[in-house]
């Protein structure tokens, strides 16, 4: 199968908030219990996006969205800017197919080419499948909350996880580059 990675559209909001609402109802990456409507899943969409933060989508050959990714701000306060924090969400009929790996190294490359610096994951229910694709691409393991969220009649772990972005912390971040606009004005 031919997949692309391509930046998200508003066209594809159906198809994302589809997704997600799979994730939430049967899954335990996501904390929420009830999915978010469209509305809702546009709001979010432009928030990111529309702070500059990237936002793509694994697409079938013949147009089926399979997955999504995004980044956005692990907090907002200003001294944060340089991190990221990176959401992954997949088709049912997608998992395990390297999909996953393809979108967290697509969103790896778009972040780094902005100028940020490190990127996060708070991996909810501490997922071992997502745990071992952040691991894959360079993350490391730096704490676990337990019990951070009850879900499908069981209390869950949060995984946080931590990979540098280009020089990471080996350098001094340029205060002009992109990262430090997003939280100007």
């Amino acid at each position: 199968m031919t997949l692309r990675l391509r930046d998200a559209l508003p066209a594809d909001l159906p198809a994302i908030t589809e997704i997600y609402r799979d994730s939430v109802l049967n899954g335990t990456a996501s904390y929420e219990i009830l999915p978010p409507d469209a509305a809702e899943m546009a709001a979010r969409f432009e928030a990111i996006t529309g702070k500059g933060y990237p936002y793509i989508v694994a697409e079938a050959e013949e147009g089926t969205l399979l997955g999504y990714a995004y980044a956005s701000a692990f907090r907002t306060r200003p001294a944060y800017r340089w991190l990221v924090e990176d959401s992954i969400y997949l088709a049912a009929d997608a998992r395990g197919r390297g999909i996953g790996k393809m979108l967290l190294a697509g969103l790896i490359d778009r972040t780094t080419a902005l100028g940020f610096r490190q990127m996060a994951a708070v991996i909810g229910g501490a997922s071992p499948a997502s745990v071992a694709l952040h691991a894959a691409l360079g993350f490391e393991m730096v704490g676990r909350m337990k019990g951070t969220g009850y879900k499908h009649g069981q209390w869950l772990d949060t995984v946080f996880m931590q990979r540098e972005l280009g020089e990471g912390t080996g350098t001094h971040p340029d205060p002009d580059a992109y990262p430090g606009n997003l939280f100007a004005g």
